[in-house]
Parts: structure tokens; C-alpha cells; sequence
């Protein structure tokens, strides 16, 4: 049982407060009136008999108690937005086929745990997933091969597909570790530096590429790389820079402690992670799935990638319907 004054709520509305410094982002995130999450935090401190935020401080900063109690926040909500989604998918044994296909970014982490939700709705259904770089799954999508598709979204639409947006994933600099230390002051020694950059053919490279041009940059072109690990591991062992993605970055964690990364120098931009499905799909279940995608990546992508570069709060963020 948890001690009087140790509400989900007010952990909810901690967790809000250490991602984004501020009362009233994190009345946005929860759906509360600052007052009220004001009053959620003062309760939960008066709870614990500690200070969890530094409240004279703007943003407001985590203090070394809260720190130690965030970890444990953000485990039980993990789990507990695990269980919500576990309950979220419908009844799917009226479907007899489906066909998935899911971005790589997702191999690690939520495809087992998506496929292993829906595999005790699909009792009579013969079940097919494809992973692959999401240029390959917007055509397979294109060409009707697939019933439902999680991919980065080229923003155009698509004569009888609907869009369900999930995640704004923003791009980011990566770069060896130690080899910049504010890359805003720095244009220089990137000019210097070879931009790794990835395949022409994939629509992450398009996307950077476009960026940088309306932004006026210009890099040597040297290296393509068709893989993403391959190319991380480049910037690990020092042969250059990248730009890539939150979602990218949490997806090489092996190369975390050789590699530093950075809100892009030269303007923000962001790519959107949507799921895709028929429109002639008349019932729920392309919704109900989003909703669960939307869900895994908050607790398995999103919070640890905010606790490990809390920059990135507000940035990287899920998308809600």
C-alpha cells in the first residue's frame, strides 16, 4: 500500500516536472491546472519528508533525493504503462490474416513487446511482421502488402491510406566522444569533419538532407552508410559526425560511452513516426494499435531517452490523438 500523500497522480506530475523543468508544460503533459500540479508535488514532498524539485531555481532542477527517487518513479510507471497497454488491444479474433510491418528503429525494444500484446488477440488469425527501414515499408504499404505499417512519415497523403501520427522524433547531432563540446560555437571544426551521412535511398537521409539545405549547409560528401548501427559505430570509433534521431541514438546503446549528442546547431527539425493503415479498415483495430505503439514508445523509449539526455524533453515526445 503506498504511504498517504503518494498518489500515482503526483507521481505522474513529478515524472512531468523532472522531464521539463516547469509547472506549466507539466500541467500540459498531465491535463491538470498548474495549481493543481503544484499542490500534486507539495503533497507528495510533505509525503516523503524531502525536496524532490529545486523550487527557487527556473527551469526547476531535480535535487539529489529526487533523483534517486525519479529512477523509481519512472520504473513504476513503466510498468504500469506496460499493463495499461496490454489491456488497450481489442478482441482480434474476428481478423483471419494481418500483415505488420514496423520500423527498425522499434527492433530492440517494442516490436517483441507489440507482437507478444497482440499474439493473445490473434488466436485464429495467420499473423505476418516485416522489419525494415521505413522507405521499404511506405512501399510495401503503398503496394497494399501490408494491412498496418509504422514508418517515418513523408508527410504527403496517400489515396486510401490513413494516418495515425505517434511519435515527433527530432534530429540530433551525434558525435565522438569528447570531440565538441557546443557545436553552435563549433561550425568550424564539422566543416572539418566528415558528415557521416545515411544511404541516399533511405527517407531519413532525404529528410536531413532537405534540412540541411534550407538551412544553408553545406558538407563534403564521402561517406553513405546503409546501416544505421554501422554508421553509429563510425562516429564511435572517430571517423566522423552524424545527424540522426533520439530514436536512433537509444537504438545504439552499445556505442552510449563513446559518443556524445547535441540538439542540432543549425535550426530544429523533426521527423514523425506514424502508423498507417487501409481506409477500408472499418473497425477499431488500427486505433487501438496506435494507441498501444504510442504508449510502448512513452515507457520504453521516450523516458529512458529523456533520463539520459534530458534536453530532449518536449522535443522527443509522443504524438496524441
Amino acid at each position: 500500500m503506498l504511504m498517504k500523500g503518494v498518489t500515482l497522480r503526483g507521481l505522474e506530475v513529478f515524472e512531468a516536472l523532472a522531464r521539463t523543468g516547469s509547472v506549466a508544460q507539466a500541467a500540459e503533459l498531465t491535463g491538470l491546472s498548474q495549481p493543481a500540479v503544484s499542490q500534486q508535488l507539495r503533497n507528495l514532498e510533505k509525503a516523503l519528508g524531502t525536496e524532490l524539485v529545486d523550487h527557487s531555481r527556473r527551469p526547476m532542477r531535480v535535487t539529489s533525493a529526487g533523483r534517486g527517487f525519479l529512477a523509481r518513479t519512472q520504473a513504476v510507471l513503466s510498468e504500469l504503462r506496460l499493463a495499461q497497454s496490454e489491456l488497450t488491444v481489442m478482441d482480434l479474433t474476428h481478423i483471419s490474416t494481418l500483415s505488420i510491418g514496423l520500423i527498425d528503429d522499434f527492433d530492440n525494444d517494442l516490436t517483441p513487446r507489440l507482437v507478444s500484446i497482440l499474439a493473445d488477440s490473434l488466436t485464429k488469425c495467420r499473423f505476418k511482421l516485416v522489419t525494415a527501414p521505413s522507405h521499404e515499408i511506405s512501399a510495401a504499404m503503398a503496394n497494399r502488402d501490408l494491412h498496418i505499417a509504422v514508418s517515418a512519415s513523408t508527410g504527403e497523403l496517400q489515396e486510401g491510406v490513413l494516418e495515425f501520427p505517434l511519435v515527433r522524433d527530432p534530429f540530433i547531432l551525434v558525435a565522438p566522444k569528447g570531440m565538441l563540446s557546443d557545436p553552435t560555437q563549433e561550425l568550424d571544426m564539422l566543416s572539418k569533419t566528415p558528415l557521416l551521412r545515411y544511404t541516399n535511398e533511405q527517407l531519413i537521409s532525404r529528410q536531413i538532407e532537405a534540412h540541411l539545405a534550407r538551412q544553408r549547409q553545406e558538407f563534403e560528401l564521402r561517406f553513405e552508410i546503409g546501416s544505421h548501427l554501422a554508421l553509429m559505430a563510425m562516429v564511435a570509433r572517430r571517423v566522423g559526425w552524424a545527424v540522426t534521431t533520439p530514436l536512433g541514438y537509444m537504438r545504439a546503446g552499445r556505442f552510449h560511452d563513446q559518443i556524445d549528442a547535441f540538439p542540432l546547431p543549425f535550426g530544429a527539425s523533426a521527423r514523425t513516426i506514424s502508423l498507417f493503415a487501409g481506409a477500408d479498415w472499418m473497425d477499431e483495430v488500427p486505433r487501438d494499435v496506435a494507441q498501444t505503439m504510442r504508449r510502448l514508445v512513452q515507457s520504453h523509449m521516450i523516458d529512458p531517452a529523456v533520463l539520459s539526455l534530458p534536453w530532449l524533453a518536449d522535443q522527443l515526445r509522443v504524438i496524441d490523438p
